[in-house]
């Protein structure tokens, strides 16, 4: 059988047992910790996965023709994860790349639009069961082990506004703004203006109550634009989580708007998830259920589309694994809350939804995923010659940071 075949060629440590309609059973693994013992409930289904897992494994856990008997999806995830160094490392091939730009990552602005309503303008009372009271829906920054996921959070927050070297007064620019969270924090923290776009309108409807609530409003601005309309000029630019929006043929117009809309003393941070293997190409299953259009890009990708914009890289840091602690927790405020999500969708978003953030983790836990987070400058002299001064500044924003996220809780 194919897919004997190839499940015993990929999984060799764990304990994994697959009921086989018909009555086969698969005994995978060398029998370590817990095991994990799922169920194929149909031949259709067996039919469907043995032709295309990366797809239909997914599609049968949403539709109930992958059901657990002992263990969870995420035991299932995480255990092909802790195999994933036994897989041979597929390189996209630029055929592929090409043929995949051009019909899923084009990203048009009326695609860009589609696809960013299909995930970010889905209820906000869904993302206040398992993000924040900010609602910060990117990666977090723990600065010491057991912080929680709100210290995280608001560390991010901290440690962004001191790569970007604020100072009272300046224009801010925040590309792909989520609910004004970040936005709101600069302009209160460090008395800065800043402009906040998206293009959720459930997104913008929220950040912009939240910054007439907080008496933020002539301070904090927010609008329904796409980053290639933008005027400017700007003296800062942040961008967290939006880079993985704007496709692979997009890169280039990306980084040229960043630097037509930099002053030429300005400064920009662009924190996005990158991939360690080089080029590749975006999971099947979460092109098509999670994040259509997206694609994580590799540094060997972004860094010459940054050089051709005429810009300077002033500092890369790279996080390895917060982005795996804050899916953790996500994931577990997720469960805790997955009867109330149940009541606002149904079943099979609650299954879609717990794949996608356990598969999200293996990726950094396990599969070379991580986040950069560059800073970009015109003139070399526009940052100081060391990064001491991240630490004074996030030491001096401590207090006000907390401020701004006890207000939004």
């Amino acid at each position: 059988m194919a897919l004997r075949a190839y499940l015993e060629s990929v999984i060799r440590e764990g304990a994994l047992c697959v009921r086989l309609p018909g009555g086969q059973t698969l005994e995978l693994g060398d029998g370590s910790g817990p095991p994990v013992v799922a169920a194929i409930t149909s031949r259709r289904w067996l039919a469907r996965i043995a032709a295309n897992p990366s797809m239909a494994v997914g599609e049968a856990y949403m539709d109930g023709g992958l059901v657990f008997e002992q263990g969870s999806i995420h035991d299932l995830v995480d255990l092909l994860g802790r195999n994933a160094k036994y897989r041979p490392l597929k390189q996209a091939g630029a055929l592929s790349r090409w043929w995949l730009d051009r019909r899923l990552q084009a990203n048009a602005r009326r695609a860009s639009r589609r696809n960013v309503a299909h995930h970010y303008d889905l209820s906000v009372d869904l993302y206040r069961r398992f993000l924040d009271p900010d609602l910060q829906y990117s990666c977090a920054y723990f600065p010491y082990p057991g912080a929680s996921l709100e210290e995280a959070q608001v560390a991010k927050k901290r440690h962004l506004a001191a790569k970007l070297l604020l100072e009272p007064g300046q224009k801010v620019l925040d590309i792909g703004c989520g609910w004004g969270g970040l936005a709101l924090s600069l302009a209160r923290a460090a008395e800065v203006d800043v402009d906040g776009v998206t293009l959720s309108t459930e997104q913008l409807n929220l950040a912009k109550a939240r910054a007439e609530a907080a008496g933020l409003a002539g301070r904090a601005r927010f609008s329904l634009t796409d980053y290639r309309d933008v005027a400017g000029p700007y003296d800062r630019i942040v961008s967290v989580g939006m880079f993985e929006h704007v496709g692979r043929p997009n890169f280039q117009a990306y980084f040229d708007q960043v630097a037509r809309l930099m002053t030429e003393d300005g400064v920009a941070v662009i924190h996005s998830i990158g991939r360690a293997e080089g080029p590749a190409l975006t999971q099947p299953w979460v092109a098509k259920y999670i994040f259509p259009g997206g694609y994580i890009p590799a540094l060997s990708e972004v860094l010459p589309c940054i050089e051709r914009a005429g810009l300077i890289v002033a500092d890369i840091e790279i996080l390895r694994l917060h982005y795996a602690e804050t899916l953790a927790g996500w994931r577990s405020r997720f469960a805790a809350n997955r009867a109330e999500i149940a009541q606002l969708y149904d079943e099979r978003f609650c299954r879609m939804w717990e794949l996608y953030l356990s598969y999200s983790e293996m990726a950094f836990r396990y599969r070379g995923h991580f986040v950069f987070q560059l800073q970009l400058a015109k003139r070399l002299d526009a940052v100081p010659l060391t990064r001491d001064y991240m630490a004074e500044v996030e030491s001096r924003l401590a207090i006000p940071m907390r401020e701004v996220a006890s207000a939004a809780a």
